[in-house]
């Protein structure tokens, strides 16, 4: 049967053709998102001792285990902001034609398709004791010994630097090529002056594109793993929560916990996503004037 003929026999049934397409998209959901989450959530009240409740009593009663919370959001929290903030200044910029901006953005998505685990080895051989940052100081009699810039607080800081603000780049000059220059236009027009067209016009619009890139790049780095082992202190001041929903899964075979972990983790992102996007309704929700 040709395609004419199977789209037309469809309609006469009364179904329509975006319906059979919404089907594998809903079957790929169920299975690779609402299945291992319920699983997780169902696994996470089956833990051997403490009644259903155990797992998650064990992890908000032990300060070692809790302040993971606190160690991540340390971490997750100010990168997203820089990425973001720092994105906006750039990207206003390159908005328009650029010359260069091709090669640019293209040069930006090399930290993203390196992945963590090559970015955090780059850190250890820039940043690291030996490395060329720490060779250049002491070469200029700037420091004695090498300034400690791995294995800790920062080094985490770094790499997911680098690893967010190409995401975050990429979407913030997305939503402000989706802006109608001719309303800053009207407005130089009218007298504004740079700042004032960016503050009145520009920003309020990108504000709701603001809050959606902070809620990706949050998370994004908020589920840090590779780097906070890599060039972090797994056992001290950069033991986040994944960390510790891998040391209960694998270290202590306590899947129960290990899910528990994993959901906190998720409700605590919910959070604030749900803080961010309630900021997010009370700003200019309609039409840019643009692409977007």
């Amino acid at each position: 049967m040709s395609r004419p003929a199977l789209t037309h026999r469809l309609a006469e049934r009364g179904i329509d053709r975006q319906i059979l397409l919404l089907v594998p998209a809903a079957v790929f959901v169920l299975v690779l998102f609402v299945y291992p989450f319920c699983y997780g959530l169902g696994l996470s009240f089956q833990p051997e001792r403490g009644g259903p409740l155990g797992a998650y009593r064990a992890f908000f009663t032990d300060p070692y285990e809790r302040n993971t919370i606190w160690t991540t959001l340390k971490l997750s929290l100010p990168v997203a902001l820089l990425n973001v903030g720092v994105s906006v200044p750039i990207a206003y910029r390159m908005r328009g034609r650029f010359r260069g901006k091709r090669l640019l953005t293209t040069l930006l998505v090399v930290p993203i398709t390196l992945g963590t685990v090559l970015t955090a080895q780059g850190l250890l051989n820039f940043l690291g004791p030996a490395g060329w940052f720490n060779r250049i100081l002491i070469g200029a009699g700037l420091t004695d010994a090498p300034v400690r810039l791995t294995n800790n607080y920062w080094g985490v800081f770094f790499s997911l630097l680098i690893t967010g603000f190409p995401f975050a780049f990429l979407l913030v000059l997305s939503y402000l090529s989706g802006i109608d220059p001719t309303l800053e236009r009207a407005a130089a027009t009218l007298g504004a002056s740079r700042t004032q067209r960016f503050r009145r016009i520009t920003l309020p619009l990108l504000a709701p594109g603001l809050a959606t890139t902070f809620c990706l790049t949050f998370v994004l780095a908020f589920s840090v793993f590779p780097s906070a082992v890599l060039v972090g202190d797994p056992a001290g001041e950069t033991r986040v929560i994944s960390i510790a929903a891998w040391h209960a899964g694998y270290e202590q075979y306590d899947y129960a916990k290990a899910s528990a972990i994993a959901i906190v983790m998720g409700l605590v992102e919910l959070v604030v996503i749900a803080i961010t996007l309630g900021w997010r309704a009370t700003l200019f929700t309609g039409s840019t004037g643009g692409k977007g």
